[in-house]
């Protein structure tokens, strides 16, 4: 028997469940792993509401990130043994004390991160690597000079946003970073941020003529008139405003949705000739396994540098996993979020 946190039918945080379940049987390729913390996500609370563009067969238990032992392989699984301390991105099932997997799934855990980091850096660095690198084209770490290019960060001290900060800032970026409390600036500053906005006292124009007023403290972004990258997982009126902090040939990086889908005036994206780039790694990362693993071994190489610096998570019990996301949906947390059974 373990214990799992289950969502029979879609609707409100507060009807999840805390039930047993059976152990499932091993089959061909799968281990069993004694899950030690698992990754709370903003995007797990919007699917148990049924709010999502995927909607899992009901009933289903929710969390994608999971870090923990192997405690039992199946005959044919060699790859692993019992007692390793590995990862794993699972889809669905994470908010559990145990999770059946595909060896493939799993990968060790660099020994400089804790059980709640590794259990919660995957989705936020994956989405912004795969953002700043992949989409944006941004040079690597190894050689990355910044060549005097400034992104703002919009939701800075969400977990994507602040894992945003920290890439950014590797890659040689000038950061400046949004967030609406004392706490989650402070942690965009540790991260790598030059420049922190309290978007909770401006309103989005406020933010707006902050961003530009940074950027144009350094002359090759004065010189583009604005910031070059705009990293954004809110949207909103607050998106949509920060459009215009872009200077000539500035990208707008289309991560979420959190404060609603912003109307982007399709004649601000012409003039200066900005551009607009969706970023959906999820979806990407399904059809591109190979590389997607290659990118997840560049960015533990670069945590096992030093380069890259996962925060530590806030810990709530498994059977709190409703308050947990509600205080991340409401978003009265700092940083990351992690379940421990």
């Amino acid at each position: 028997m373990f214990t799992a946190v289950e969502c029979e039918a879609f609707g409100p945080i507060e009807d999840l469940r805390v039930v047993e379940r059976e152990s499932p049987t091993l089959g061909p390729g799968q281990l069993r792993i004694a899950v030690s913390a698992c990754g709370v996500n903003f995007v797990d609370g919007i699917l148990v509401q049924g709010k999502y563009q995927i909607k899992p067969p009901l009933p289903f238990v929710p969390g994608m990130e999971i870090v923990g032992r192997v405690v039992e392989l199946a005959d044919d699984v060699t790859s692993a043994a019992v007692g390793d301390r590995v990862f794993a991105n699972v889809g669905f099932g994470g908010f559990a004390s145990e999770a059946v997997v595909s060896a493939t799934q799993v990968q060790p855990i660099s020994t400089n991160l804790t059980d709640g980091q590794a259990a919660t850096f995957l989705q936020s660095y994956m989405t912004g690597w795969f953002a700043l690198r992949h989409r944006a084209g941004i040079g690597p770490v190894a050689s990355a000079d910044g060549d005097g290019r400034t992104l703002l960060v919009l939701g800075a001290g969400s977990g994507v946003g602040l894992a945003a900060v920290d890439i950014g800032s590797a890659l040689g970026l000038r950061v400046v970073a949004a967030a609406s409390t004392a706490d989650k600036r402070s942690l965009a500053r540790e991260l790598g941020a030059l420049e922190v906005i309290d978007n909770s006292a401006l309103d989005p124009a406020g933010v707006k003529d902050a961003a530009k007023a940074f950027a144009a403290s350094f002359p090759e972004s004065a010189e583009r008139g604005g910031v070059d990258y705009l990293y954004d997982p809110v949207g909103g009126a607050l998106g949509e405003t920060c459009l215009r902090a872009l200077g000539d040939d500035g990208q707008y990086l289309v991560i979420g949705f959190v404060g609603g889908i912003p109307s982007l005036p399709a004649n601000q994206v012409l003039l200066r000739n900005r551009r607009v780039t969706g970023v959906d790694w999820g979806a990407w990362a399904g059809r591109n396994a190979s590389a997607n693993r290659a990118m997840l071994d560049e960015i533990v190489a670069a945590i096992d540098a030093g380069s890259l610096h996962p925060v530590e998570p806030t810990t709530y019990p498994l059977t709190s996993a409703a308050q947990a996301l509600a205080d991340l949906a409401e978003r009265k947390v700092a940083g990351k979020v992690a379940l421990v059974p």
